[in-house]
């Protein structure tokens, strides 16, 4: 796990779009379309070989950040995050489906982890005040994505549900 912050310093400047930022009085989660190229380059300078960088290179990447504002305790669950496109729901593979990926493809494991790494945790707490990330990886859509994601609260998940939505999601395209 990482903190966003790194992340956003080395591609942020490569960024071709505005993130959208969704903000409630507990919460604030921005998303940062990122383009094929960015995350091809990012993982190319990480030593990642072409047949990784190609499969990736396919994808939508969407990095997202978490900010707990709130003095009680949130918890991310991947899981009650629904997207969709055009009406369609889509599929967002666990980590568990990139692992088997890469293993099936001889990806050295040193690169398997490094991409896991990258990746937001599928489940998380968030203590009060804390801020974590990492990337969303769907599949690639030109449609705009709709996005609806549950959080629980409280010590043992039992607090109110915070829920956000957004309709402003894209997979983010390289200048032709």
């Amino acid at each position: 796990m990482f903190s966003i912050v790194p992340l956003l310093l080395v591609i942020g400047s490569m960024q071709p779009v505005p993130p959208v930022i969704v903000k409630t009085p507990n919460l604030e989660i921005v998303f940062v379309a990122r383009t094929a190229n960015q995350m091809g380059s990012f993982y190319e300078a990480r030593g990642f070989p072409q047949n990784m960088r190609d499969v990736i290179k396919k994808q939508c990447f969407i990095t997202v950040g978490i900010q707990n504002n709130s003095d009680k305790k949130i918890w991310l669950d991947l899981s009650d995050w629904k997207f969709s496109a055009a009406g369609k729901p889509i599929k967002r593979d666990h980590r568990d489906v990139w692992k088997q990926r890469w293993q099936a493809m001889g990806i050295p494991l040193s690169k398997q982890s490094t991409f896991r790494w990258t990746l937001i945790p599928e489940q998380l707490d968030y203590l009060p005040h804390e801020h974590e990330g990492g990337n969303i990886v769907l599949p690639f859509t030109q449609d705009s994505i709709s996005l609806t994601a549950t959080f629980a609260t409280g010590e043992d998940k039992q607090g109110e549900k915070i829920i956000i939505k957004t309709d402003k999601l894209f997979c983010a395209e390289d200048e032709q």
